[in-house]
């Protein structure tokens, strides 16, 4: 039986890297209105280099899997994916939770027509569907809150939140290019690095004191990180990406659950009723590229940064 016919373990690991990913956002969501970003981001990133760094030994690929003959690819792939993490947790910050995560989930569709204007890849029917669904969700969810009385915190952690989508994006589509030369464990070694780097730039304009409470939450936001992304990595060892595709999906649950039960936050309607369309676009968005067709070779297939 070969790694790809287990599954089971692929779904579980899968579900358990969704977890993972939740316990850090709950971190982050807990330290973002006393701690700045950018002294969260290097916590999160330094700390997740330790799992990293041990399971990288574990198969064998410490320190010889992090030669690299890429290495302005791998600058570009992290700057991106460092830039997502920073706004991403601005957006966390100002944001319920499930909505945060929910925006997130339009980088499938940012991907795609990124394809199409850098890769040539063509221009379907399911990528415009994809935009279309994608975006008339995020317009479902802004909507309560245009107008004379806006919230323009919340407005900012819309924008930051869509921005999170392209950076990803952008970050995937760096993924695909250097996975056909580079070690998968050298590509998220460098990334973690480089994040860290950006947040300790910022430590000239002021961190917080890390008090007992702050540095545990700070530090279980990277270990939940660096462990999620080790999860996530194996259960696409033992099971097909179209089979996990669906069960990405199911951090919202967590997510959702945070909102309610940790911080008060109840689900609006504005979020039910973007809920299916951005969802729908996604997995429109992420459908046609999940078909093989004759003309493409069997590319690595995309991960999240």
């Amino acid at each position: 039986m070969t790694a790809l016919d287990r599954p089971g373990r692929g779904i579980a690991l899968r579900l358990l890297s969704g977890v993972l990913f939740a316990g850090m956002a709950v971190c982050v969501k807990a330290l973002s209105a006393a701690v700045p970003t950018g002294q969260i981001v290097f916590y999160r990133s330094a700390f997740a280099l330790l799992p990293l760094a041990v399971f990288l030994w574990w198969r064998g690929e410490l320190p010889g899997g992090l030669r690299t003959r890429r290495p302005v690819g791998h600058l570009l792939r992290s700057a991106f994916g460092a830039a997502a993490m920073f706004t991403s947790f601005s957006a966390i910050a100002r944001l319920p939770l499930a909505e945060a995560i929910l925006i997130s989930h339009l980088s499938p569709v940012f991907t795609a027509l990124a394809a199409v204007a850098v890769l040539s890849e063509r221009l379907t029917v399911w990528r415009v569907l994809g935009l279309v669904l994608g975006l008339s969700g995020v317009l479902a969810l802004v909507w309560p809150d245009l107008g004379s009385g806006a919230d323009t915190s919340r407005l900012l952690g819309y924008g930051l939140g869509i921005a999170t989508a392209a950076l990803t994006a952008a970050a995937l589509l760096m993924v695909r290019s250097l996975a056909r030369t580079e070690n998968p464990g050298a590509i998220a070694i460098y990334f973690v690095v480089v994040s860290m780097t950006g947040g300790l730039l910022t430590l000239p304009l002021g961190w917080a004191p890390t008090e007992p409470a702050t540095l545990a939450l700070l530090v279980l936001a990277g270990l939940f990180g660096g462990a999620a992304h080790i999860a996530m990595t194996l259960a696409f060892r033992y099971a097909e990406a179209s089979r996990l595709a669906p069960f990405e999906y199911v951090a919202l649950i967590w997510a959702a659950l945070a909102d309610l039960l940790l911080f008060g936050t109840p689900l609006g309607p504005s979020f039910l009723l973007a809920l299916p369309l951005v969802l729908l676009g996604a997995a429109s968005a992420a459908a046609e590229r999940d078909v093989p067709r004759p003309e493409q070779d069997a590319g690595p297939r995309l991960r999240k940064p």
